[in-house]
């Protein structure tokens, strides 16, 4: 199959390289240049544009760090709604507003192109290993068409529904979930602690017995090492998400006090430690509150 693939930062390289692994003809196209050389090499061709990319694709992937990145690339004269051939299909795996998802497959309707919403969970290592999990939204037939494709980059694809923003609501919704998560863990750690008892041992005990999932597992190890640089996901892109699932949350009038919490220790962290670290880094903040 023929595909374009706009956008090779730490999750879009991993993607791309294993869409080619599995047989696909790939052109790709980055907004900052000189990024593609690895992917190139191992046989992908490079465009100039997002028009030129999806010029003769069947499938166009993107994968970009927000909705601004995702405004740009989608409309322009050299944008994809301008290069993607009638019919062909965007598949979108950012994770965006679920108002800007709507925008973006009503533009596509309007000029005769298919649009399936998936943004996944997984961080780099996950898309370089072919094991995240896809959200996928739109048509059913479309889904259809491009469910080889998923199975190519995940372990699992989850149908959401008709309307591709649904899988934008719930990757917001699952972002914020894992937010939450770090959190208590990290204040749980903090508490520890202070009492006496490593972090190391709690994080033993929690993951052998109420909580063996990876989120406490993966996150709750980076807490334990504070290994948070490099960033696998930095903190402003958390902030981002949390962002956006509060107008979500406005939206449809539902309060979520915790969200709040969560969104001010990103933006502590992101004040006191730099963009560069992890989102997780809201652990250091957690500690640092405490007196550690």
């Amino acid at each position: 199959m023929s595909i374009a693939f706009l956008g090779l930062g730490a999750m879009g390289v991993g993607i791309a390289e294993n869409l080619l692994k599995a047989g696909h003809e790939v052109t790709v196209w980055n907004r900052s240049p000189g990024r593609d050389g690895h992917i190139v090499s191992a046989g992908a061709a490079s465009a100039r544009s997002p028009l030129e990319a999806a010029s003769d694709a069947s499938v166009a992937f993107t994968m970009l760090s927000d909705d601004a990145a995702f405004e740009s690339v989608l409309g322009g004269d050299k944008g994809l709604l301008q290069g993607l051939p009638s019919n062909a299909i965007h598949v979108s795996m950012s994770t965006i507003a679920v108002s800007t998802a709507d925008r973006a497959a009503a533009a596509h309707k309007a000029h005769g192109q298919r649009f399936v919403s998936c943004p996944v969970f997984g961080r780099p290592d996950a898309a370089a290993a072919a094991k995240l999990y896809v959200l996928a939204a739109g048509a059913a037939a479309d889904i259809d068409e491009v469910e080889p494709l998923l199975t190519a980059i995940g372990q699992r694809t989850f149908r959401i529904g008709d309307t591709p923003s649904q899988a934008n609501l719930v990757k917001l919704c699952g972002n914020f979930t894992i937010m939450a998560a770090v959190e208590a863990m990290a204040e749980g750690m903090a508490l520890a602690q202070k009492g006496g008892v490593g972090k190391a041992l709690l994080h033993e005990v929690l993951t052998g017995t109420l909580f063996d999932a990876p989120i406490y597992r993966n996150y709750g190890r980076i807490l334990v090492e504070e290994a948070y640089t490099p960033a696998g996901f930095k903190a402003p892109l958390g902030l981002k998400d949390m962002r956006l699932a509060g107008e979500a949350a406005e939206t449809y009038r539902v309060p979520m006090p915790l969200l709040s919490l969560v969104r001010d220790q990103l933006i502590q962290t992101i004040a006191r430690e730099g963009e560069e670290i992890d989102w997780s880094g809201i652990g250091k903040t957690v500690a640092g509150n405490a007196g550690l």
